[in-house]
This record gives C-alpha cells, sequence and structure tokens, in this order.
C-alpha cells in the first residue's frame, strides 16, 4: 500500500443506529471534529447493533436520511461498510477492516457517548478496541457510571487529543463537550404521537420522514 500524505491524515469514525439521524449525533461529530482539529468524521450505519432491538427501520431508509444529513456539512462523510456485511455490527470487526483499508500509520478515532461505558464489557472484544483506534469518549447528560475496572482501564489509557491525531491507535480521549440529551427513540416516538420533530433533525430528514410516511403508530414500538 502506497502510503500518502492525505492517507495519514486522522479519521474520526461515530457509529450508530441512526433511527433516525438527529442533531445530537451530528453536533456530537461536528465538536470531535473542531476540538480534535480532524479532517473528516465518518458516520457508520449499523445493520443491526447487537445491544439493541432490532432497528425500526430497514437500512435503506437509515442511510437515506444519513446522506441527506451530511449533505454540504463540511467535514462529515457517511462509510457504509457495517451495512454492507451480514451479521450485527460489532465495532471491533468494524476498526480491523478499516485498518486494513487505511494502513497501520493512520490514526483513527472511534467516537462514543460516555453512555456506553456501563456497557462496555459487553462489546464484543471490547479489549481489543484500542489495537486498533483510539477511543474518543464525549459527556452524554445522564448517563450511568461505568464500574470500577472500566473507569480504571479508562485512566492507564487516557491521552491528550494532540497525542491521539499523531499516533494510529492506543488511547482513549475524553471530550469536553457534552453531546445533546436528544435519543432516536424519543423522536420516533415524539412523530407517532403525532408532534412536531422541529429542530432536532435536519429539515432534509425531517421532509423525507414526512414524504415517506415513516414512523407511524405501528412502527416505532422499538
Amino acid at each position: 500500500m502506497t502510503v500518502t500524505g492525505e492517507s495519514l491524515y486522522p479519521l474520526g469514525m461515530l457509529g450508530g443506529a441512526f433511527d433516525p439521524v438527529h442533531i445530537g449525533h451530528l453536533r456530537g461529530a461536528i465538536a470531535v471534529r473542531e476540538e480534535l482539529a480532524l479532517q473528516r468524521v465518518d458516520l457508520i450505519p449499523a445493520v443491526q447493533s447487537p445491544l439493541k432491538s432490532s432497528a425500526a427501520l430497514p437500512s435503506e431508509h437509515r442511510l437515506a436520511m444519513l446522506l441527506l444529513a451530511v449533505n454540504d456539512v463540511p467535514g462529515l462523510g457517511v462509510d457504509t461498510r457495517e451495512l454492507e456485511r451480514s451479521g450485527p455490527s460489532y465495532t471491533v470487526d468494524t476498526l480491523i477492516a478499516a485498518r486494513a483499508e487505511y494502513g497501520e500509520a493512520r490514526p483513527l478515532l472511534w467516537i462514543v457517548g460516555s453512555d456506553i461505558l456501563a456497557t462496555l464489557r459487553q462489546w464484543s472484544r471490547w479489549q481489543e478496541l484500542l489495537d486498533y483506534a483510539h477511543l474518543v469518549i464525549m459527556a452524554r447528560p445522564g448517563a450511568d457510571a461505568p464500574d470500577d475496572g472500566i473507569t480504571e482501564w479508562i485512566a492507564s489509557h487516557r491521552i491528550e487529543g494532540a497525542q491521539a491525531v499523531t499516533q494510529p491507535a492506543g488511547g482513549v480521549v475524553l471530550v469536553q463537550q457534552p453531546l445533546l440529551d436528544i435519543a432516536s427513540s424519543q423522536i420516533r416516538s415524539l412523530i407517532a404521537s403525532g408532534g412536531d420533530p422541529r429542530f432536532l433533525m435536519p429539515d432534509a430528514v425531517m421532509e423525507y420522514i414526512e414524504d415517506n410516511n415513516l414512523f407511524s403508530r405501528g412502527d416505532t414500538c422499538q
């Protein structure tokens, strides 16, 4: 593999169901990109999140909304690799594939909200995540605290953002800008009850939902 200057730029990666994508996802991605001076953050929709029930919408709708959401937003992109795999979307498999594609030298930064820390031990091969990328943790309001072992693991691997963008993997970065307290499940329920989701998502996404009659009462039980 030929390594170019562009291929060494640090790359942020934010996974999720995006069911639907909302401004909390987008502001979180932008906040990390700006704080760590990343050239790009890719949003990666999952086929099936291993620790969640099935997505309310099929992947083609979730992907279409995601593409609309990042259109013309500088520094945000969409990576469809998890949609192209069958079975549950395990983060470690995604990072292994990304590392193989981007090479050993490029800094990769996997972005999560602090709410995932309480269930991190349930992730497939979670101890291997730092073999392939850095973990960037954003504070989320009301998140449950992780157990002492995870807290110690974070502390033992903690690095500053300036280190993360110059090293390929292996560190944990804490980002101070908190995620907005918005959940896709709340938006689905709001729409199903006839509420107005305005300002919780980009206008283009809201129009797509309206045009395709998504999240009707029968679709939002999950």
